[in-house]
C-alpha cells in the first residue's frame, strides 16, 4: 500500500483527512498555516489525487493506521472533512491511544441513515454515470456548495471535483470500503480524545443531526461558522485554521461549552 504523504513543519504531529471527491491538495489554505506550531502531515487517500486506485476491498482506517506506523507516529491529533472525519471518528474509537485530539468538520458518520432529501441528491448524481463531465456539474450543483461555487475557489473545486470522478471511473476496480464494527454512531459516547466539531450555516439538515449525536462524546466543544458551506475548509481556512490551532495547543479547554450549544 503506497500513499501520497507530505510532511511541513515541527513539533506536535497534526493528521488531515480529506473528503471523498478532492484529494489533499484541499488543504492547501490551512495546512501551512498550521505548519507553522505543528508537523503538519497530509495525504491523498486511495484512488485519489497522487496515490494508487484501489483494486480490492480496503478499510481507510487501516490505511491510516499503516500510514501513522510508517512515519513512526505513536499519538497524534486527527483534523477530518467529511468523509476524512468519519475516518478519523472511526479510527479513534479503533485505536485510542493513538488519539491526542479530535477535530471533525462537517462529518459524515458510520451507522447514520441520511435522509430522503440527501438519498435523492445522490441519486440524481449517480444517475449521470459514466458522463464524468454532468456527474461533476450535478453533484456541484448541490445546496451544500453554493457558497464555495459563488467564491474564487469554484474553479479549484470543479478541477479536483473533475479529477477525483474520472480515476473512479477508469481505474478503481474495487468500491467496497470496510468500516469497523460496531458502527461509530453507536459508541461515541467511548471517544476518550477532547474533541472539535465544526461546521457552516449552509450545509445538508443532516449535519445538525449529526451534530446532536455527537454530543454524546464527553469532552467536545462545537463551532458553527456563519455563511459557511460544506468546503468551509477553502472559503474559510483562516478561521478554520486559528480555532484548530488554539484547541490542540488547549487554549479551549476550559471553554464554558463543552456540548452543543
Amino acid at each position: 500500500m503506497r500513499l501520497h504523504v507530505e510532511v511541513q513543519g515541527n513539533g506536535s504531529p497534526i493528521v488531515m483527512i480529506h473528503s471523498g471527491g478532492v484529494d489533499s491538495r484541499v488543504w492547501r489554505y490551512i495546512s501551512p498555516d498550521l505548519a507553522q506550531s505543528f508537523q503538519v502531515i497530509t495525504f491523498d487517500g486511495r484512488g485519489t489525487g497522487r496515490s494508487p486506485a484501489p483494486q480490492q476491498p480496503f478499510s481507510l482506517v487501516e490505511d491510516l493506521r499503516t500510514l501513522l506506523e510508517q512515519l513512526q507516529l505513536d499519538r497524534v491529533t486527527l483534523v477530518g472533512h467529511s468523509m476524512g472525519g468519519q475516518v478519523a471518528t472511526d479510527f479513534t474509537l479503533t485505536y485510542p491511544s493513538m488519539v491526542e485530539r479530535l477535530v471533525v468538520i462537517a462529518p459524515s458518520l458510520t451507522g447514520y441513515t441520511f435522509s430522503p432529501e440527501f438519498a435523492a441528491y445522490m441519486a440524481s448524481v449517480n444517475a449521470a454515470a459514466p458522463d464524468i463531465s454532468k456527474l461533476t456539474e450535478l453533484s456541484l450543483a448541490g445546496p451544500i456548495y453554493r457558497a464555495t461555487m459563488a467564491s474564487p475557489h469554484r474553479d479549484f473545486l470543479h478541477e479536483m471535483h473533475m479529477n477525483y470522478m474520472t480515476r473512479v471511473f477508469t481505474e478503481w476496480k474495487s468500491f467496497d470500503v470496510q468500516w469497523p464494527e460496531p458502527p461509530a454512531i453507536e459508541r461515541l459516547e467511548e471517544i476518550a480524545a477532547r474533541t472539535l466539531f465544526m461546521q457552516g450555516t449552509i450545509d445538508w439538515p443532516d449535519m445538525h443531526n449529526i451534530a446532536e449525536h455527537f454530543s454524546r462524546v464527553p469532552a467536545i466543544q462545537f463551532s458553527v461558522i456563519e455563511g459557511a458551506d460544506h468546503m468551509l475548509i477553502l472559503t474559510h481556512a483562516q478561521q478554520l485554521a486559528d480555532h484548530i490551532r488554539h484547541f490542540v495547543k488547549g487554549e479551549l479547554d476550559d471553554a464554558t461549552n463543552p456540548g452543543r450549544k
